[in-house]
């Protein structure tokens, strides 16, 4: 049976994720930090339609890496790591703090490479382990408004390209999946005029839906993407990238 785990699957792209996997036949670790219900949720539906399966919600603070350890040996096997937890500060530089930032890098960079070093062993030891981050679009253009997020989202591209270049005889890929305008709680604080100004500037013309994003990280979990590592994947409706 294979296994894996989503870090922040109580979010809009992660619960895609999780649907999309449940729905392949995976057995799935979601995790959550502050939105038990919607774990709560996934659990319900999915235990009801794949009883043969095994769904475990695991709750972890990935703003610092105290007690990472104790949390990872919850995860007893797995076989993928998708990492689509996150967030962004929108405000100039000269206003984000030393506390933001720190908790941005922490998050989406510092944390998820410590839980890919305690688990690369078992990742290895599943033949066809998988590693995909949710980065963004605005890791290789960049967003006024978001320098921090933008720099952390191009440091997963760059983590990516390089541990790919380590672990690829282990059976292990490393990929991310970066997104452009995504219609998801994070994207939500815009007005409907802002929105549309955005959509305008996209040729598909609207952002995507979770869906559609959870669709590729999905993919790359697949047992016939092996041979597709180090590679960042620029899903934007032909928007920026």
């Amino acid at each position: 049976m294979k296994h894996a785990l989503i870090l922040g699957a109580s979010g809009d792209i992660g619960a895609a994720v999780a649907t999309e996997l449940a729905a392949k036949g995976w057995s799935l670790y979601l995790h959550y930090h502050q939105n038990q219900t919607s774990i709560q949720e996934l659990l319900a539906r999915f235990n009801a339609a794949y009883p043969q399966q095994e769904f475990l919600s695991v709750s972890y603070d990935m703003r610092n890496n105290t007690g990472l350890t104790e949390f990872l040996q919850t995860i007893f096997e797995v076989d993928a790591v998708i990492f689509a937890q996150g967030t962004t500060d929108y405000q100039l530089l000269t206003e984000t703090t030393s506390q933001q930032l720190q908790e941005m890098w922490m998050m989406q960079i510092a944390v998820p490479i410590e839980i890919i070093k305690q688990l690369q062993p078992k990742l290895a030891r599943s033949g066809r382990g998988r590693i995909v981050f949710v980065g963004s679009v605005y890791g290789a253009v960049g967003s006024a408004m978001e320098v921090g997020y933008s720099t952390i989202k191009g440091a997963q591209s760059a983590f990516a390209n390089a541990y790919a270049r380590e672990v690829g005889t282990l059976g292990i890929t490393v990929n991310v999946v970066a997104p452009g305008a995504v219609d998801t709680q994070m994207n939500r604080v815009f007005s409907k005029a802002d929105h549309q100004q955005i959509a305008a500037e996209i040729p598909i013309g609207r952002f995507a839906q979770p869906s559609e994003i959870a669709f590729w990280i999905a993919d790359l979990t697949s047992k016939s993407a092996s041979y597709l590592t180090g590679q960042t994947i620029y899903v934007d409706g032909g928007w920026l990238k």
